[in-house]
């Protein structure tokens, strides 16, 4: 969706900028307007790590005037395999002014804003006032969605993208765009995972490479809305799957019934959708389980019966899927199914739509764990069995013996 400018033009470029700009500037779709546009824009970044590193250093190549930093962690030795902002000799040291300094470096004269805090709920706000507009390369879900709501509140787009093993999404929510749709985190996935729920990038690992493809992708897009060019996300999920080198889009329309602002109570969250519990899988007769994962990932492995409806399939037509009148919905932990439960919920209302308490993941260390409990019953069994065979020779040995000596 093409979107007016985000930023008025700088009254003029400092010295030394168009030889810097140069091959920027002969884009006739940026030219000097737009990059007088980019010097004057104020941009706040969320997180120096892997998805900030490359967003940074993207942001400062392009020539945006002021770009603040939020983010309170020190360089770390495993960081380095995808936080190209830093070094080896940069370990211990805060990432937030490691990441000024290379701006300054590549950029002289862009101002950087070190914001060294947590981020919260209670903080994001004033954080990110002056700001024009914010992306999001957080690592947490409280982070993320203490940043949305935030934008949200403040009508400030929010540049936002996620990446985890080999996937990644890119998108554009604004709560106030001049024109468009109003779409918003809350409005594509309403309430926070619960705390280990979906694993982390340290416990399911990411390609550092793909970190820094959607860090470009983020970037593209925060040049466009700053200067008011090309088709924006807004609107739209760009995903990507690295593994395959494939990239979709699924459509984003807003949600009345989610929250604006504010998380969902218990209750509200409780009241979308009834769970299945892995001890009742047994007894859901009839209903489908539909395995909203990968292809790649269902190819791996799921649970007997299941038929692969991917996420994306999902979300793109809904009311294409079809399904039978009882329906239990899966992903690897927990939030794709949800997703997929609400869009086929709308689109499907007279289907019994419900999710399984910890997905496949959770079915799968259950079936490993009974697996390894049967392997152990039959090593059990056989020992028993050999002591008996071994009891019984014994015994038939010494009635034979006892019956020589009766013979003798």
């Amino acid at each position: 969706m093409v979107l007016p400018p985000l930023v008025t033009p700088a009254d003029q470029l400092p010295p030394g900028e168009r030889d810097r700009a140069a091959r920027q500037l002969r884009l006739p779709e940026l030219g000097e307007p737009g990059q007088r546009r980019l010097f004057a824009a104020r941009v706040g970044v969320l997180g120096a790590g892997g998805l900030g590193s490359p967003v940074l250093l993207y942001l400062a190549s392009a020539g945006v005037g002021t770009i603040g930093i939020v983010d309170d962690d020190v360089v770390d030795a495993s960081n380095l395999q995808r936080q190209v902002i830093f070094s080896s000799a940069d370990v211990g040291k805060p990432k937030a002014g490691v990441a000024a300094d290379r701006i300054r470096s590549l950029s002289p004269h862009t101002r950087v804003i070190e914001h060294r805090e947590h981020l919260t709920a209670d903080n994001a706000a004033s954080i990110f006032v002056g700001y024009d507009l914010i992306i999001d390369g957080s690592d947490t879900f409280d982070t993320r969605y203490a940043v949305a709501d935030a934008c949200a509140a403040l009508g400030i787009p929010l540049v936002w993208g996620s990446v985890l093993r080999f996937d990644a999404q890119a998108t554009v929510f604004w709560s106030r765009p001049p024109t468009g749709p109003s779409v918003t985190l809350r409005d594509v996935f309403p309430v926070a995972p619960a705390p280990g729920e979906v694993p982390s990038c340290a416990e399911a690992g990411v390609l550092g490479a793909l970190c820094g493809q959607l860090g470009g992708i983020l970037v593209t897009e925060a040049v466009k809305l700053i200067c008011g060019i090309g088709d924006t996300l807004l609107g739209r999920m760009l995903v990507l799957d690295a593994l395959g080198q494939r990239q979709r889009e699924v459509p984003l329309v807003p949600d009345a019934a989610a929250p604006a602002a504010a998380p969902a109570t218990p209750s509200q969250a409780a009241q979308r959708h009834t769970h299945v519990a892995l001890d009742e899988l047994d007894d859901v007769g009839d209903a489908t389980l539909l395995d909203v994962r990968e292809p790649y990932e269902f190819a791996r492995g799921s649970i007997p019966g299941a038929v692969s409806v991917p996420l994306s399939r999902v979300l793109a037509d809904p009311a294409s899927v079809e399904l039978d009148d009882s329906v239990v919905v899966f992903c690897e932990v927990g939030p794709r199914a949800r997703s997929a439960a609400r869009a086929l919920a709308a689109a499907h209302p007279d289907v019994d739509i419900r999710l399984l308490d910890g997905g496949y993941a959770a079915w799968a260390e259950r079936a490993e764990a009974s697996e390894r409990s049967e392997r152990t019953d039959r090593s059990e069994r056989t020992d028993r069995s050999e002591r008996t065979d071994r009891s019984e020779r014994t015994d038939r040995s010494g009635l034979s013996e006892l019956s020589e000596r009766s013979h003798a």
